[in-house]
């Protein structure tokens, strides 16, 4: 559906076949109001459609004609070009600009599938990079529109060098810390989707865009397999951890502008203190009343309890969630994203239950799987990339542990997230909010500070589990409670964790405002504690947390206490005080 045919007073909609008036098809973008079909953008569409009102700036590269081969079919290739640019008044399939989103600078490079299919050849290639180049010496956030069918064969083997050539632009940005973002329209293939289209930070997918290496007419042809309804579209992908969001067209300049936003590490302005921060945290276990731990561990199940996504609504601002492990998967048992906490930056990351049978189910209990992990393990990548803090929420009985956990690596996913958030160059704080069960808790609290809400408990196993392994009787699961000291003001004093947030009433599931007021609380304060500390200290900070569990109580050998274990035990609770 090319601008020529929306002029016409009236068209048939590709998806649905129903009536539409031209103009106002145009005024939407394009979009079907009947069924929300995305007809295609040409590159200077997207542009006026993506960016700021009069922020466009056209990055004019030289870039010159490539004919390596002295390609000819049925036509020379020159000719091809020159027909091309007469069709679509462009030089090349693709577009650069400068301009901003949301009052936010960037780069954006928009493909044009008009212009030989949004083929990638060498003039394509050099403008992805050059553009890449642009958003690493100004130090800008670069967002990559494609459409595409794959290589140019015009081209030959240099066509393919640009897979490599561009990548290579992309990891430049990751290593100066530059937030990239993928915008994927219809269709996105080959060379583009196996090169830059797949290794931005941020992967947004349009409703119905197809992504993948070869397309479904190659499969069929060349393996004769048949393919599932809806293989590689958009919502495919989303489901197989490949894309990370879908937005209709009319939301992609907001989602944008939040991911800008984030990405900039700027402080929110008018948020800091504008929200009700609730009780302070408890830092001394003689302040918390004794409890049975069993009655911890009923109280921490209750399925009133906030859980993560309830915590994200009501803690979060311009918070943008996140799919996908990028290898085949995505977990529903583990959610995270990137947001802003009162008017401080950060990925958020936490396990999710429900409330009911159904959304339990669909949850996997709050189970995550290895893809969960993984996916985790990105988000927080991704946060030392940009330097922004890392905050997690925990409320599960631990990793998920079926056949296909195991077979997938859930021990290995595990074990690679403790190593990862040992060695994260950015504040991370952890939060028990229900269950903290065994090492899947674990794998997302090996944090700066660890926190428990007055009504969570954090085990290495559940009282039933344990009951049955050491009383070979399932019943003294409260047996095992009480000896496994579960509950909060146990872990206090064991050093397991380094504060208690107050809950509301008889617990959080009372007043689910009220504690996400008290959770607020704790953790602006706790990452006001702990943002002056530069990357090594905040390493070393959280070695030292950790290095002393199971040490002797004099230290961990004569001489060897490192001075940032000093710090850490002279440091007290005072950075929880409020004035």
């Amino acid at each position: 559906m090319n601008k020529t045919a929306t002029r016409s007073t009236w068209l048939l909609c590709p998806g649905c076949r129903e009536m539409l008036y031209g103009r106002s098809f145009e005024r939407a973008a394009k979009v079907c109001p009947h069924c929300g079909h995305h007809a295609r953008l040409s590159a200077p569409e997207r542009l006026a459609h993506l960016l700021d009102p009069e922020s466009m700036r056209v990055l004019d590269f030289e870039i010159p004609d490539a004919d390596p081969l002295s390609f000819t079919d049925t036509v020379p290739y020159p000719e091809r070009l020159r027909a091309a640019r007469d069709r679509t008044g462009l030089e090349e399939a693709v577009i650069c600009a400068r301009g901003t989103i949301g009052g936010h600078p960037v780069v954006v490079a928009a493909m044009d599938f008009r212009f030989f299919g949004g083929s990638l050849g060498s003039a394509v290639g050099e403008a992805i990079t050059l553009a890449a180049e642009a958003a690493l010496r100004e130090r800008t956030p670069l967002v990559m529109v494609t459409a595409s069918g794959g290589a140019r064969m015009q081209e030959g083997v240099l066509s393919l060098m640009q897979m490599a050539k561009t990548s290579q632009a992309i990891a430049q940005l990751d290593e100066a810390g530059i937030l990239t973002v993928t915008v994927v329209t219809d269709p996105t293939f080959g060379g583009v989707a196996a090169s830059f289209a797949t290794l931005a930070d941020v992967i947004v997918a349009e409703p119905g865009a197809r992504l993948g290496f070869a397309g479904p007419r190659v499969i069929e042809r060349t393996i004769r397999q048949s393919l599932p309804e809806g293989f590689q579209t958009a919502e495919f992908l989303l489901e197989h951890g490949i894309v990370d969001v879908i937005r209709p067209r009319e939301e992609l300049p907001g989602t944008l502008a939040d991911l800008l936003a984030v990405a900039a590490r700027q402080a929110r302005q008018g948020e800091q203190g504008g929200q009700d921060q609730g009780p302070a945290p408890v830092t001394d276990p003689a302040d918390l009343p004794e409890r049975n731990s069993w009655e911890a561990v009923r109280a921490a199940r209750d399925l009133g309890r906030p859980s993560t996504l309830d915590y994200i609504a009501l803690l979060t601002t311009g918070f943008v969630e996140l799919h996908g492990d990028r290898r085949g998967a995505d977990c529903p048992a583990l959610v995270g994203g990137l947001g802003y906490l009162d008017d401080i930056p950060v990925v958020l990351i936490g396990t999710q239950k429900g409330h009911t049978a159904a959304e339990l189910n669909a949850r996997n209990y709050g189970m995550p799987t290895p893809a969960g992990y993984r996916k985790a393990a990105r988000l927080m990548r991704l946060a030392a990339k940009l330097g922004l803090p890392v905050v997690t929420l925990i409320d599960t009985a631990g990793a998920y542990p079926g056949l296909e956990a195991e077979r997938d690596g859930a021990a290995v996913a595990i074990a690679e997230n403790l190593r990862l958030m040992a060695g994260l160059p950015v504040p991370t704080v952890a939060v028990v909010t229900g269950e903290g069960g065994s090492g899947g808790a674990l794998a997302l609290a090996v944090a700066n500070r660890v926190l428990i809400c007055a009504n969570a408990v954090y085990s290495v196993i559940s009282p039933e589990g344990c009951a049955a392994i050491l009383w070979d009787d399932p019943s003294a699961a409260p047996r095992a409670a009480e000896a496994l000291r579960v509950d909060a003001r146990r872990l206090l004093e064991l050093g397991a964790i380094d504060a208690v947030v107050p809950e509301p009433g008889t617990g959080a599931q009372t007043d689910h405002r009220a504690a996400a007021a008290a959770l607020r609380g704790a953790l602006t304060g706790t990452l006001r504690g702990l943002m002056p500390m530069d990357a090594m200290n905040l390493v070393l900070d959280r070695h030292a947390r950790f290095r002393r569990f199971g040490a002797a109580p004099a230290g961990i050998a004569e001489g060897q206490e490192s001075a940032a274990e000093r710090r850490y035990a002279e440091r007290g609770r005072g950075e929880w005080n409020r004035a």
